[in-house]
């Protein structure tokens, strides 16, 4: 089936946005996005607004449409709807789950154990750290899943999506000053996912829940501070924002 304009103009701003071609508070100008997509301005004005929906850009009277980007208020109140968000999904995973969901959480567990065990040995963890991002998120979507609630899936889905659109990349939790602390930093965070596994694997949505929130909550400390530091050192209306899915 052939695109409407308004879907090439979609997809083609959203993949900009998600790429980084188009940073956080870049803004997006009518007739030069027409012109990128060949496309004229309704169908672009269109995607514009569709994607203010997911809350990728922001769209203002006289000051036009620009890629989404938070001050601290918004970064803290996204922080507080994840945490609640999140800890209720794993609480519903543990009543709600299938023996499916639970060997797709485990094996996203058992992934984040065989990576972390190689970045202990290792000297130099950059290489290992993607595959520990991408089992870390297979690990919390299967947890989304499991709840069998698409609803609350859905929006934290778009608060992932929203909070990798408007980060910057030189913020976010500070590195650790030794390999020693780097490496107690992971065990840790190995050991709150599998807390988080065996409440849903056992049933207990209380364990499950509270697991959950513990994790989350750490992620939040380190994070928040690390954001306002940043922020203070910014021109003043220039706060941007991160709170990357990691551990």
């Amino acid at each position: 089936m052939k695109k409407v304009n308004s879907d090439v103009a979609y997809e083609f701003i959203r993949k900009k946005i998600l790429s980084g071609g188009f940073p956080p508070g870049y803004p997006l100008m009518t007739e030069a996005l027409s012109a990128l997509t060949k496309v004229s301005r309704t169908p672009v004005r269109e995607a514009l607004h569709r994607l203010k929906a997911e809350g990728l850009v922001t769209i203002r009277a006289r000051l036009g449409a620009s890629v989404k980007k938070m001050d601290l208020k918004e970064f803290r109140e996204t922080c507080d709807l994840r945490l609640a968000l999140e800890s209720h999904a794993a609480g519903l995973a543990a009543l709600n789950h299938s023996s499916a969901d639970l060997r797709e959480i485990k094996f996203a567990l058992d992934g984040m154990r065989t990576t972390t065990g190689q970045i202990l040995a290792a000297k130099n963890e950059a290489p290992y750290i993607d595959e520990l991002l991408q089992q870390d998120v297979r690990f919390h979507i299967a947890i989304m899943t499991a709840a069998k609630n698409d609803l609350i899936k859905g929006e934290i889905l778009r608060l992932h999506l929203v909070n990798r659109v408007s980060v910057r990349p030189s913020q976010g939790a500070q590195p650790f000053a030794t390999k020693g602390e780097s490496d107690a930093n992971r065990r840790k965070v190995l050991a709150s996912h599998e807390e988080i596994y065996e409440g849903i694997a056992k049933g207990n949505a209380a364990v499950a829940k509270l697991a959950m929130e513990k994790h989350i909550q750490d992620i939040i400390d380190k994070s928040v501070p690390a954001f306002h530091a940043a922020s203070e050192d910014s021109p003043r209306g220039l706060t941007e924002e991160e709170m990357a899915y990691t551990s």
